[in-house]
């Protein structure tokens, strides 16, 4: 598996490339399926529709790597807790967590037993999936998901959670310590399943200055790397904290690829990490709308990574208007520029 060997700094015959959301709204084959399964979290939760979704940006735009279609919010809502998508405002729990009675409420072992329809998924699109092709579990880091918990919803100040960490940061630990045991346990049956590698998603990084970064998101990443790690050393493991730039410095840990942000400019992230970390990204992802900007953006991030362990991808997930056509010219397009 070409993305396999370019996680573990294997020689490759060209620069592996996906996209994060590529199983996602732009592709009129994946609205058909939807449409036919009702909702997003009844899709989530169909594992035959799953599993559909996620083998076709293989087949229709001939990426290297499929990631499984799911969402991070299914661990806090195995856990106990009632998620709705509502149309125009997102993900929203109803009940969110304000204290310990709340978090004593939910059952962290429970999530990962009941995430079958997950690990069905995983299993069936395993069955078939080329086998040259590498699949992607994921989950999202602990700090992003209680977010959410926490607030009930997407938030642009994240106020609730804040006041939490700087009023009653036991509490926020104790949150943070539950939820990433339930994450723990979730990656290892992913991979159990039949994944190839697992992503972090830190979606929420940037929320927080640099030493509430290190204490209430990366300590707990980090612990989460390091338990697939030590059961699975060679599962490659892949991090994406969103928008930390100025926090490069310091990141070190025990997993194989970072994820850089499209804010996040690929010669700084390569001077701070690489050889050390294999970097992945980081193309901005407005540029799908304009092949020269495509092009552009190929051109400039090839350059940059020229000779040093790369797998290329988008510096966020793909919008919903980019014509399929312009998906299908930027996987081909970084697969013949990047031949060796």
């Amino acid at each position: 598996m070409i993305f396999i060997d370019a996680c573990l700094k294997k020689p490759t015959p060209y620069t592996p490339v996906w996209m994060m959301r590529q199983a996602g709204r732009y592709l009129p084959e994946y609205m058909q399926v939807r449409a036919a399964a009702g909702d997003f979290l009844s899709l989530c939760k169909d594992y035959k529709k799953a599993s559909e979704v996620t083998i076709q940006p293989v087949e229709i735009l001939g990426v290297d790597a499929a990631i499984l279609f799911s969402d991070i919010l299914v661990v806090p809502l195995q856990m106990g807790m009632e998620l709705k998508f509502l149309k125009g405002e997102g993900p929203v729990f109803d009940k969110p967590i304000r204290n310990l009675d709340d978090l004593n409420a939910l059952d962290e072992s429970k999530a990962v037993k009941d995430l079958n329809y997950v690990y069905d998924t995983i299993k069936l699109t395993r069955q078939n999936l080329a086998n040259d092709k590498a699949l992607i579990g994921f989950l999202g880091a602990p700090w992003t998901l209680v977010t959410y918990m926490i607030e009930g919803q997407g938030s642009k100040t994240y106020a609730i959670c804040k006041k939490m960490l700087y009023e009653n940061p036991e509490l926020l630990h104790k949150i943070l310590t539950k939820v990433t045991d339930a994450c723990i346990g979730y990656a290892k049956m992913q991979i159990r399943s039949g994944v190839n590698a697992i992503q972090i998603f830190d979606s929420w990084a940037a929320a927080l200055e640099e030493s509430a970064f290190f204490e209430f998101s990366w300590a707990y990443i980090l612990k989460i790397v390091d338990e697939i790690k030590r059961e699975f050393p060679s599962i490659p493991v892949i991090v994406f904290p969103k928008g930390i730039s100025g926090y490069l410095d310091k990141i070190s840990g025990n997993f194989d690829v970072f994820g850089v942000d499209w804010s996040t400019p690929i010669e700084l992230a390569k001077a701070k990490l690489s050889p050390k970390f294999v970097l992945q990204g980081n193309m901005e992802p407005t540029r799908l709308y304009s092949k020269t900007a495509i092009d552009e953006g190929i051109d400039k991030i090839l350059s940059v990574m020229k000779n040093t362990p790369h797998i290329f991808n988008l510096g966020h997930g793909i919008l919903p208007d980019i014509p399929v056509e312009n998906a299908k010219y930027f996987i081909k397009q970084v697969q013949e520029l990047s031949k060796r």
